[in-house]
């Protein structure tokens, strides 16, 4: 084999390494988001890492301001169960320590002590520090987040995100992207 060869199988096989991390990471959150894990949950983020959604919910910055945010996020949720479906990870192949990723998942809380259900996705970037990967920046978007008694009719509406004070707002997505704009125009 030659060596470029071999090095070329160095970077595949670290690429697939470094995928398999990032996956871990993400499992990692739902969990410490499930168990109120404060310390996990701040673990996983950069120092300078942002935290972000559409609608202005969950807005932080640096881990200690990310980790003050779940504090209060997580401080009116009983039990809840997060899960996660599909992972979209692209590691930058000009800096190996540095990837990007979208991740669609779904999530049963109780704010409030009112069952709710949710689902989303994150768009991530993601850091490798000192060998451990990290979220560098996570941007939550919301398709609905809904009590559960609602769930049946949630998506006749646009107004499909409720708030921890119960008001309605309007959900993050899809109607905001322009591929979704873009076909409603083209219906009619």
């Amino acid at each position: 084999m030659k060596m470029s060869e071999l090095e070329e199988l160095r970077r595949r096989v670290e690429r697939l390494e470094s995928r398999a991390e990032i996956s871990e990471l993400i499992s990692a959150y739902a969990i410490a988001c499930d168990e109120h894990d404060i310390p996990r949950l701040g673990s996983l983020f950069t120092e300078d890492a942002v935290f972000d959604t559409p609608s202005k919910l969950m807005v932080a910055n640096g881990r200690k301001g990310i980790v003050d945010m779940f504090i209060k996020v997580l401080g009116i949720r009983g039990p809840g169960y997060h899960w996660t479906h599909d992972h979209f990870i692209k590691v930058d192949a000009a800096n190996p320590d540095r990837a990007t990723g979208l991740v669609l998942s779904h999530a049963e809380t109780s704010p409030n002590k009112r069952p709710s259900l949710a689902a989303m996705k994150y768009a991530d970037n993601y850091r490798k520090v000192d060998g451990r990967w990290h979220f560098e920046k996570r941007v939550l978007s919301f398709l609905y987040y809904v009590p559960a008694a609602e769930y049946a009719t949630a998506l006749n509406g646009d107004l499909r995100l409720v708030t921890p004070t119960g008001e309605r707002i309007k959900a993050d997505y899809p109607e905001s992207l322009a591929c979704w704009q873009a076909f409603e125009k083209a219906k009619g």
